[in-house]
């Protein structure tokens, strides 16, 4: 348990929310039922085992928190609660109310011990690949993570990408990629990541029985316009970790055909500009902070950092297209 000031605001409520969810308990010695609800939070936090941080601001020395947090939620009351998660305030609750509820509450926001033990793997995993580490013991850390928790998306598509890194020279691991992925394809509706691998996973699929480099670059310099040979050429590059040579052959197709295929060439080459992309960084107390002694209710979005050559070919998609 922690006491919120003005000072450590940033550091210990915002930038402590980016590692862990917590929850802030807002108070005042004269409130009855800030007494009572005070000791049941604490048990809580005890009883959760660490997977959340309870914080407490006295809101008769803190008014200026307490008070833009009371005008962000509409409460004029204590005691009032507020979980905070990824730098945000994303839920509440106002009042003494049991114990079963609060316990409703935190397992809304909070993480499973499951899904703690599948993040363990996963930062392990990533940790070993910046490292240069043995890809397997990365691979079977990733694939620990995912049966743990299916829903840790993160780890699931570490897992696909590396999967699909292996499969140019061990194809049964296309066959493992195809697994791990269709019980998540629905995602490719919503979620850009997904559908940027289930192209990858496609251009992986077809390469054991794709023609080689040569037959196919002579099919499209003696005819322009076949562009399945050409599309064929760009999943190889895919597959042989050639990115921009893939996006090359995308847009011939492109400056020719926008539409071909129902826009195959456009979704398979936004896809690889989704895969080269970095994925956002999370944010620093420094970058999220205005200062010591200022006060910033939510933190500040994490920008991803450029790539040159991501840039280069989203300004090559865009004269083509538009």
């Amino acid at each position: 348990m922690i006491d919120i000031t003005l000072q450590n605001f940033e550091a210990d409520l915002i930038h402590a929310s980016m590692q862990q969810p917590v929850l802030l308990d807002i108070w005042a010695p004269w409130c009855g039922p800030c007494k009572s609800l005070g000791p049941v939070l604490e048990k809580l936090e005890v009883a959760y085992g660490g997977r959340f941080v309870l914080a407490k601001l006295n809101s008769d020395e803190q008014p200026e928190i307490a008070g833009q947090l009371s005008q962000a939620f509409g409460v004029r009351s204590i005691p009032f609660c507020v979980m905070f998660s990824q730098g945000q305030p994303v839920d509440g609750f106002v009042g003494a109310i049991p114990e079963s509820d609060i316990r409703a509450f935190l397992d809304k926001h909070v993480p499973t011990e499951d899904a703690l033990e599948a993040e363990a793997d996963l930062e392990e995993a990533e940790a070993m690949l910046a490292q240069g580490a043995d890809p397997l013991s990365a691979l079977d850390k990733l694939q620990e993570a995912v049966a743990i928790d299916p829903a840790n998306d993160a780890a699931r598509l570490d897992y696909l990408k590396l999967l699909l890194e292996m499969a140019r020279h061990e194809p049964q691991r296309t066959q493992q990629a195809r697994l791990a992925f269709d019980p998540v394809a629905a995602k490719t509706l919503s979620d850009t990541r997904f559908a940027a691998v289930e192209q990858w996973l496609k251009a992986a699929e077809a390469y054991p029985s794709a023609r080689a480099e040569a037959e196919l670059r002579a099919a499209f310099e003696a005819n322009r316009r076949d562009f399945d040979a050409r599309y064929a050429l760009a999943q190889r590059k895919m597959v042989e970790s050639e990115p921009t040579q893939a996006m090359d052959e995308l847009l011939e197709i492109l400056m020719r055909d926008k539409a071909w295929n129902e826009g195959l060439a456009r979704k398979t080459y936004v896809a690889i500009l989704e895969l080269m992309s970095k994925p956002l960084p999370k944010a620093a107390p420094e970058a999220a902070s205005g200062g010591k002694g200022t006060l910033e209710i939510a933190g500040h979005a994490a920008v991803a950092p450029n790539d040159p050559v991501v840039d280069q070919y989203r300004r090559k998609l865009s004269m083509v297209l538009f």
